[in-house]
């Protein structure tokens, strides 16, 4: 029987455990160069909301940021509704990433909606306040004064809505009954309050909003106050817990406030996922969030208060994974 010596057995051993090592390493090597492993999307869909919302206009100035930061990343944008929509979009799998009222995510998860189990934060945006907007010459000056009125209350899929209902009934008004529900967005009730065809209109966005801050230069506006309805809001619980108190200050609006902050009620932006979407690219898209702040904010005033103290409270949503690692690589 053909034998080898040990010190010829020892060579021929380490030949072959270098061979191993070879194959291994080339194997390695093959895979991203060749595209057999694991790869990034190469698109995202991004739901935003209305044509003339500050969710468009984020999601558009994301998207300039995205370029600059991850080039080989196409980023497609689609107008909503609002929050309700994009959260119905986001657990369909019509879109990858999108931006969520507090309250609206929170009172999805309530209801049981499908698939609410699987949404994921990647970061914390912006607050939005709340907005009522009436003519300078108007009698009302509470929210309980919209009685019998026509009142722009947002569309039927938005946040808009859903707040606006919140703080009717917090006002003892039932918007299906004690008032003319005009179910329209803020790309149109400004000119229809300008037109004379709304005695009102509901917003719910970033300061400031450029549609409201344009009709301000064309008509003469006021806004109403709604920090009063708090207490009740708060008493009722469940997603209207995620309202609180803020205030409207003077430069928000300068040609409405005529120098005079608003009390009003606030509410949190999410940048919202799910937990199939992937790690890698959750954590490019956080980074490129905090990342574009300053330029971002910019444009969306609002914008300017992200930052990594406040970008990881995402309740009543998790964190997703992805985001997870950059907060971690930033040391938080």
């Amino acid at each position: 029987m053909f034998s080898l010596s040990p010190p010829r057995r020892r060579r021929l051993l380490v030949s072959l455990g270098v061979g191993v090592m070879l194959v291994v390493l080339g194997a390695l090597l093959w895979r991203p160069l060749f595209g057999g492993g694991p790869r990034l999307p190469e698109e995202i869909v991004v739901s935003t909301g209305t044509s003339s919302g500050v969710y468009t206009r984020y999601g558009q100035l994301l998207r300039e940021q995205l370029a600059r930061e991850e080039p080989e990343l196409t980023v497609t944008l689609r107008d909503s509704e609002g929050s309700v929509d994009n959260i119905a979009r986001l657990v369909a799998g019509e879109a990858d990433v999108t931006i969520a009222t507090a309250d609206s995510l929170a009172a999805y998860q309530r209801s049981g909606g499908e698939g609410a189990d699987r949404l994921r934060a990647c970061a914390r945006l912006y607050d939005d306040y709340l907005q009522l907007v009436v003519p300078e010459d108007s009698p009302v000056r509470t929210a309980a004064d919209l009685a019998g009125l026509r009142v722009g209350v947002g569309q039927d899929r938005s946040g808009v809505q859903l707040v606006t209902r919140e703080l009717l009934a917090a006002a003892g008004l039932d918007m299906d009954r004690d008032l003319t529900a005009v179910r329209k967005g803020i790309d149109a009730t400004p000119r229809m309050l300008e037109a004379g065809r709304l005695d009102a209109f509901f917003w719910s966005g970033g300061l400031p909003t450029t549609s409201v801050e344009h009709l301000s230069r064309l008509s003469d506006v006021r806004l109403v106050p709604l920090g009063d309805l708090l207490p009740e809001l708060r008493e009722r619980g469940g997603h209207r817990m995620y309202y609180r108190a803020a205030v409207m200050p003077p430069d928000a609006y300068p040609r409405i406030a005529g120098g005079q902050a608003v009390d009003t009620i606030a509410v949190a932006n999410l940048l919202v996922t799910t937990a199939a979407a992937d790690e890698a690219l959750i954590e490019r898209v956080t980074r490129s969030v905090i990342n574009g702040r300053d330029r971002i904010g910019g444009e969306v005033h609002a914008a300017q208060r992200v930052d990594l103290r406040t970008a990881i409270h995402t309740q009543p949503l998790d964190l997703h994974p992805g985001a997870v690692t950059y907060y971690r690589s930033v040391k938080l």
